[in-house]
C-alpha cells in the first residue's frame, strides 16, 4: 500500500548527505545520486532531491500491512530534522 508522498524543506546537501548516513545506520539502503528507490525492513520508497530547491520528495509505496504511513513518514521527518532540515 502506497502512502501520500512528502516533501521536506531545507535540504541542503549537508542535510541530504546527512539523512543517508541515518537511514543507512539505520539498516535502510540508500542508492548513490539525488533519486531513486530506498529499502529495508519491509519498507520501500521513491525519493527525488532537488538540490536547487533544497527539497526532499518521498512517496513510500511499501510497507507493512500493520504499520501506518504517518509512522513510517513520521520516522523520515525526524532524520531529516535531526540532520538540519525541515
Amino acid at each position: 500500500m502506497a502512502c501520500q508522498p512528502v516533501t521536506y524543506h531545507n535540504v541542503t546537501s549537508s542535510v541530504f548527505n546527512c539523512l543517508k548516513k541515518e537511514l543507512e545506520a539505520a539498516g535502510i539502503h540508500v542508492p548513490p545520486g539525488d533519486s531513486g528507490e530506498i529499502s529495508g525492513k519491509g519498507i520501500t520508497a521513491k525519493f527525488k532531491w532537488n538540490e536547487a530547491a533544497a527539497t526532499l520528495w518521498v512517496e513510500v509505496t511499501k510497507k507493512p500491512f500493520i504499520v501506518s504511513c504517518g509512522f513510517v513518514t513520521g520516522k523520515i521527518h525526524d532524520a531529516v530534522q535531526k540532520c538540519g532540515g525541515d
